[in-house]
């Protein structure tokens, strides 16, 4: 059975040579045939601590991304809120009858 289908893991001690091998000047090509690693990825890793020295994704996130992620949350909470508020409503006009 192939492992193809299971994403790889790679520490960032080994993102972090990667993208220093990039730096020093081999291409991302030459990089991806030698470790079998997707060009895709190398870009990625490159791209990601190049701009924020790091590679996790919420320290590489765009300021939209960020404000969407932040609005979804409060949607979550104040639906979770009207929910509350409705059963609460229910409750009280089974009390006032």
């Amino acid at each position: 059975m192939s492992n193809s289908n299971k994403a790889k893991r790679y520490s960032d001690e080994f993102k972090q040579q990667i993208v220093l091998l990039v730096r020093k000047g081999k291409t991302p090509l030459e990089i991806s045939k030698e470790y079998n690693i997707a060009r895709s990825t190398i870009n990625k890793w490159t791209n990601d601590f190049t701009s924020s020295g790091s590679f996790k994704t919420k320290d590489n996130r765009s300021e939209e991304e960020k404000e969407l992620l932040k609005l979804r949350k409060e949607n979550q909470q104040l639906k979770m809120e009207n929910d509350i508020l409705k059963q609460a409503a229910l409750i009280m006009g089974r009390k006032s009858k």
